[in-house]
């Protein structure tokens, strides 16, 4: 297992399905916000079972941020020819704005050689839209869906 130390306390290792149960409940609490600004729990973060985390973990790559043992965040991605598909990103409540999230954006582009990243968020997630904006994603795609809301897509130049 490849482990980096982004900051005193944080490491960040690969994780894989052996841990699917504390990276669902990491991204259950962590969707709750979402939820709150969408009006409804209905949404794959919060209704993913056990066993499509376990096969999203043995189908793509993910790493964990750990403090002081804690699962805080976590990320998976994968790639799709030369770019890098950022799938999601949860930080446990407590750990938000705290540069978790930035940290793990940072350590799946750099482990993954790619040309270019790409992610998406919803409309309404300001925050999240603010984080990947401050780390280089710029918009590419806005899909409506249906409700009001958008599917905000966002891409950013890895490497020339």
């Amino acid at each position: 297992m490849n482990t980096t130390s982004p900051g005193p306390d944080i490491t960040i290792d690969e994780l894989d399905e052996s841990g699917a149960g504390e990276l669902l409940t990491l991204q259950r609490a962590a969707f709750v916000s979402e939820a709150q600004i969408y009006g409804s729990a209905d949404m794959p973060p919060l209704t993913q079972t056990l066993e499509q985390v376990r096969a999203e973990l043995r189908e793509g790559d993910a790493l964990g941020a750990r403090r002081e043992g804690r699962l805080v965040g976590a990320i998976r991605f994968r790639m799709d020819g030369e770019t890098l598909l950022i799938g999601r990103i949860a930080v446990a409540p407590d750990q938000q704005g705290e540069g978790v999230g930035r940290l793990l954006l940072e350590a799946a582009e750099r482990r993954s050689g790619a040309g270019q990243a790409e992610l998406f968020t919803g409309s309404l997630s300001e925050a999240n839209i603010r984080l990947y904006e401050s780390c280089g994603y710029a918009v590419s795609e806005r899909v409506p869906d249906g409700d009001g809301t958008e599917q905000v897509f966002m891409r950013k130049r890895l490497r020339p």
